[in-house]
């Protein structure tokens, strides 16, 4: 998936789980096929998930990124109208394996995907209810990361130029990259709410029609109040849509911030795993296609 893997199997997340952490010796430990980009997960029986890095990077950093992230679970998980795990621990390099690595509680559910529920009244008014929860949250103060989406679409010119180059041949760019253009001016949030930040299926948990669970909350932080709104387009119909903008009260600008962070994350998905996650790939190409049909449509 990536160009700088770091090497990681059942058999060595096993020892290392069961050297580190010994309530869960002899709990079955299974690889969750296509569960992240980032990290790979393993569960532990039905009781915890943990998660290695898959990209090097030097330990220390880790170590730190992981403690972030463990608060920003927490702190998500006191303000998620749904279940998110929490965490259990850090676990320290060993054997083969060079980085620090996180245990988190298990939730269990069957992941979204793009069109299962795009469909649902219910699913849509879920989703509002969650983004409305993290929206009470307190900032506390705390500034944007300034890392990623949700700070200033300007920022990420430099990233979409790479996008549209490697996505010629695959997308229609010309008429893409006129459409970025339009979003790179929309104006600044005035004021910061609290984010999940990646609101893509992969993350939230479903059942029985309902959202049932939310996954990788280590990113929990201030960011544009419209960020977390890619949701809408990456798992919602056009109607839908509009459901989710009424129980949020978007204004229009808002909503079109909104639009402009899932063409970000969707441009980045098609041409970039194309080969190494194709349901990623395609993920990005259902946003944009619901993208251009708002655009269709206005």
């Amino acid at each position: 998936m990536h160009d700088d893997e770091v090497p990681i199997d059942e058999a060595l997340a096993k020892r290392l789980i069961e050297t580190q952490f010994p309530r869960f010796r002899g709990l079955p430990v299974e690889a969750l096929t296509g569960a992240g980009t980032d990290n790979v997960i393993f569960r532990i029986g039905d009781r915890a998930a943990a998660r290695f890095r898959r990209r090097a990077m030097d330990p220390a950093k880790c170590s730190a990124l992981l403690l972030a992230e463990a608060e920003a679970m927490s702190e998500l998980a006191e303000n998620c109208s749904v279940p998110s795990p929490r965490p259990l621990g850090l676990g320290r390099p060993g054997l083969s394996y060079p980085l620090p690595f996180s245990v988190q509680t298990w939730i269990a559910g069957d992941v979204a995907t793009p069109d299962g529920l795009a469909a649902s009244d219910e699913f849509a008014r879920d989703i509002a209810r969650l983004i409305a929860g993290f929206r009470r949250a307190d900032t506390r103060g705390r500034p944007f990361g300034g890392k990623g989406r949700g700070g200033r679409l300007a920022d990420h010119d430099d990233w979409m130029a790479v996008c549209f180059e490697k996505s010629d041949g695959l997308l229609d760019v010309a008429r893409l990259r006129a459409l970025w253009d339009r979003f790179r001016l929309l104006p600044p949030a005035a004021t910061l709410v609290m984010n999940h930040k990646d609101l893509i299926p992969g993350n939230l948990l479903v059942g029985d029609g309902r959202l049932f669970g939310v996954l990788d909350g280590g990113g929990f932080g201030p960011a544009d109040p419209a960020l977390d709104l890619v949701a809408g387009w990456h798992m919602l119909d056009r109607e839908r849509r509009m459901l989710l903008r009424r129980h949020l009260g978007c204004d229009d600008a808002e909503w079109q911030r909104g639009a402009a962070w899932a063409f970000q994350q969707a441009m980045g998905l098609v041409w970039y795993y194309r080969r190494t996650a194709p349901a990623m790939a395609m993920l990005g190409e259902s946003t944009l296609g619901r993208l251009l049909e708002d655009l269709s449509s206005s």
